[in-house]
């Protein structure tokens, strides 16, 4: 073998940084031992792996359809050394979720995992949806767990489990305590909502659809609990999932309200690279998040007529 696995986790830190340096920072070397790994890798096989455009580096065609092999070769040494150390169940997992997951799912399945496996340690990244897969896609973050539909040829996208979204109004508010909503209800209101790019936001585009560009739309927020407390100050009415709101409808700062007509329903997704590698760690962590979601959706509790 005439490449080794430091010149690798140089090629991968490159191509991540777009710089020599950032990349020898990452990986706790000088930039010259950097610069010199990097050199020597490409003059070995008499290849060029990047373009110099300035002090960037660039990955070109080749250097690309290298990544993901690369990739998939430094995650399987990590995990042959967890072997060695008797950790092989557990290692290092880049977990990246949607907000609501991430607040409300993640969390005690980390927890969970780590009781389960307790050499393992989850770095848990919490952005939109758009964000997630740009870094999954990346090979930024292991596994992703989102929100909102997804086609990608580069991604594999797999089911995990039901979620229902839900609608809701401060107890003032003038729809509140109606039975059902028309779609004349649902024009006449004024809108809290996620932004664009989140998996929410999906949701509910796809659930008015037809309505849409007749809907009065106030305010577009990116935070959960931002919804949540501006439609409690009577800013307008809201869409969440159902899980994020649990607590605001027991404590009656909040009340649900149904358009039963329409389609609520939603799944969430696993996403990964197609060219990842899935080490024993990502397998467990997928298994649990299975595990946890089974039979949860029922717990939620339907709304009238639905």
């Amino acid at each position: 073998m005439h490449y080794t696995l430091r010149q690798i986790e140089v090629f991968l830190a490159t191509a991540w940084h777009e710089n020599v340096s950032l990349a020898a920072e990452s990986l706790s070397m000088s930039q010259s031992a950097a610069s010199a790994a990097l050199k020597e890798f490409e003059q070995r096989y008499d290849m060029q792996l990047f373009d110099r455009i300035g002090k960037r580096l660039q990955l070109n065609d080749f250097g690309k359809s290298l990544r993901p092999r690369a990739e998939a070769l430094l995650s399987q040494s990590r995990e042959f050394e967890q072997l060695l150390l008797r950790q092989g169940e557990a290692g290092q997992i880049k977990v990246g979720a949607t907000l609501t997951i991430g607040n409300y799912l993640a969390v005690p399945i980390m927890a969970e995992f780590m009781n389960r496996y307790p050499g393992a340690r989850i770095l848990l990244t919490v952005e939109n949806t758009a964000s997630i897969t740009q870094k999954v896609r990346n090979f930024e973050l292991d596994i992703g767990l989102i929100e909102g539909e997804l086609q990608d040829d580069s991604l594999n996208v797999i089911p995990w489990r039901d979620d229902e979204l839900c609608l809701f109004c401060a107890p003032t508010h003038e729809l509140a305590g109606r039975p059902t909503l028309s779609d004349e209800d649902l024009l006449s209101a004024e809108w809290i909502l996620r932004e664009t790019g989140s998996g929410t936001r999906q949701g509910f585009d796809r659930s008015v659809y037809g309505l849409l560009p007749q809907m009065d739309i106030r305010l577009e927020l990116q935070h959960t609990e931002a919804i949540k407390r501006a439609v409690e100050a009577g800013l307008g009415v809201g869409c969440l999932s159902r899980i994020t709101l649990q607590e605001a409808f027991m404590r009656g700062s909040l009340l649900p309200l149904y358009a039963p007509h329409r389609d609520w329903m939603r799944r969430f997704y696993f996403i990964m690279h197609k060219q990842k590698y899935r080490s024993a760690g990502i397998t467990n962590w997928i298994n649990l998040c299975q595990e946890e979601g089974a039979d949860k959706f029922s717990a939620y509790g339907p709304g009238p007529d639905q």
